[in-house]
């Protein structure tokens, strides 16, 4: 049994099954990282209901031990081979497995090196695995004696493909220690640029509108000033250190940092990295419940901007009734409230499906002012972003300028046609106040409305209620197509119990089914809203 022969047998098993098992489990590298590397998180995320990450794998180890079986039996005149010939199934069901599930994620997986570290590491913990299992096998067939149990020895090796979520979660455990260390002398590398670089730094945060909110300021300062901002959604520390690193800050006026927060310190520590000069805050709903536990830990850990925040700057704040239990005086900062009441804001606002018009108020200043964006939250977000610009020195025409330049932003209420259908993409969009503006942005079509949604995610013991709020919104479209399983009987109990048409409402699978009824639905004329596209991490 411990022949040179046969340790060579064992290893060469447990390295193939270390290289090939790995192989089916780039969907779920998708979600680990999606889940922030958060082993927990993750865990839930393979648990949750509806999720058939283990239904699949356990597919895939029933079809190779029945296959593996069938065959030691039928080979068992070729004596030892029949061992081996068992082990055919594995490569063979593994390619299969692969093909079935090609289908891309919605967010692609990212291929960092510490990707490629956990990868590395699964591997190793699968091989490790695989040797335990086969040296087991082998001790038991050869004290056995039995010729069948020795032709069937690799048959246990099937469990394997269920073990993969365990192991994946293993492997990011060992990689944290390198991660951990990597990533602190990184973010103190891009803390000490930042700390030596001479431009204006604007901390943005919020429930909702970070991104859009920050291209909208980086827009309207454009007219005066050099502005760098901080990419897409990179809202954490390691997010806002790429950012910069090929980058001379020095070279720039301002520097507009977003940051993004799912527990509390999250924003301490991006103002520690920081150190901004002002700050913003967009405004405050149920977002991040699910991590935060309540709603009044997100007010808390949204506040956290202003303790960071250099004392006598400016805190421009969307007014509403969460941000207005923030305590502003005792981080000595200058509040600026953007509100219809506050010194800021946008006011008269009136909304079409061609875009919004408003008056814009900043201090004694109003006037009526003009954008093709959707919705009046974006009136809102504009009057945040012309505060900023009003504060740092901008005159009114330089705002007026900035403002008609303002475009759609990707994914967030953006329209385009197609073969005469009006599409509102706002698949990123996954917060209460947002898609409540985006349902009465598609009311403002003329001709057929449809809605396409998963539900909103994210919003913890408060789930169930505010999807329940978010169907009752839908009642009275002309079709209501709800994705998936995770989220949508609260979404079709709030539908019904409004008096929502149940003919009306279609629950699909996935967005793959969703837009195939659509295609055999929709004509021109017609308009069709994409709320909340799920990251997979929720499917």
């Amino acid at each position: 049994m411990f022949t040179l022969e046969s340790i060579a047998e064992y290893a060469v098993i447990s390295i193939a099954l270390a290289l090939l098992l790995p192989l089916c489990t780039f969907k779920m590298l998708g979600a680990l990282q999606q889940a922030g590397y958060n082993g927990k998180r993750f865990a839930k995320w393979t648990m949750r209901k509806g999720n058939m990450v283990y239904s699949r794998y356990i597919l895939l180890a029933f079809l190779i031990a029945l296959s593996s079986a069938v065959l030691a039996v039928v080979f068992s005149f070729t004596g030892i081979w029949a061992a081996y010939i068992s082990l055919l199934p594995f490569p063979i069901f593994t390619a299969a497995y692969c093909h079935a599930d090609k289908k891309a994620l919605k967010v692609p997986l990212v291929y960092t090196r510490r990707v490629q570290r956990i990868y590395a590491f699964e591997c190793i913990c699968v091989f490790i695995a695989a040797a335990l299992l086969t040296l087991g096998v082998n001790a038991g067939a050869y004290y056995a004696g039995i010729a069948l149990l020795s032709h069937l020895r690799y048959l246990p090796l099937a469990i394997l493909p269920i073990l993969l979520p365990l192991l994946l979660c293993a492997a990011n455990a060992v990689d944290r220690p390198f991660s951990e260390a990597k990533n602190k002398k990184y973010i103190r590398a891009a803390r000490e640029k930042l700390r030596a670089a001479d431009c204006v730094k604007i901390g943005i945060t919020g429930s909702f509108a970070k991104t859009s909110v920050k291209i909208f300021i980086a827009s309207i300062l454009s007219q005066k000033y050099k502005v760098f901002a901080t990419p897409e959604s990179y809202n954490t520390p390691l997010g806002i250190a790429k950012a910069i690193e090929n980058t001379d800050l020095n070279e720039y006026d301002v520097f507009l940092a977003e940051m993004g927060a799912r527990q509390e310190g999250d924003i301490r520590e991006l103002c520690e990295l920081v150190s901004p000069d002002h700050c913003v805050i967009t405004g405050i709903c149920p977002q991040h419940v699910e991590t935060f536990g309540s709603l009044e830990k997100v007010i808390a850990a949204k506040g956290e901007i202003l303790a960071g925040t250099k004392e006598g700057g400016y805190a421009f704040i969307g007014m509403d009734g969460n941000t207005a239990k923030l305590n502003t005086s005792a981080a000595k900062l200058v509040k600026v409230g953007v509100g219809e009441h506050g010194e800021c804001g946008a006011r008269d606002i009136k909304c079409s499906a061609d875009g919004i018009d408003f008056k814009l108020a900043l201090g004694i200043n109003e006037g009526r002012v003009r954008s093709r964006l959707l919705g009046e939250h974006n009136a809102r977000n504009i009057a945040l972003a012309a505060a900023v610009a009003y504060k740092l020195g901008l005159t009114k025409e330089e705002i007026a300028g900035g403002i008609a330049k303002l475009d759609y932003v990707p994914h967030r209420l953006q329209p385009f046609q197609a073969n005469g259908v009006t599409i509102l993409d706002d698949a990123y969009n996954a917060n209460v106040v947002g898609a409540e503006e985006a349902v009465k942005v598609l009311r403002l079509f003329s001709g057929r409305k449809y809605v396409v949604t998963p539900g909103i995610v994210e919003l913890g013991i408060l789930e169930e209620e505010e999807n329940f709020a978010l169907g009752q919104k839908l009642a009275g479209l002309d079709m209501v197509v709800l994705v998936g399983a995770t989220l949508v009987l609260a979404v079709k109990r709030g539908y019904l119990d409004a008096g929502g048409d149940a003919e009306k409402l279609v629950v699909v699978p996935d967005l793959a089914g969703a837009e195939k009824l659509l295609s055999e639905k929709l004509q021109a004329g017609d308009a069709v809203l994409f709320l909340n596209d799920l990251p997979d991490i929720y499917n």
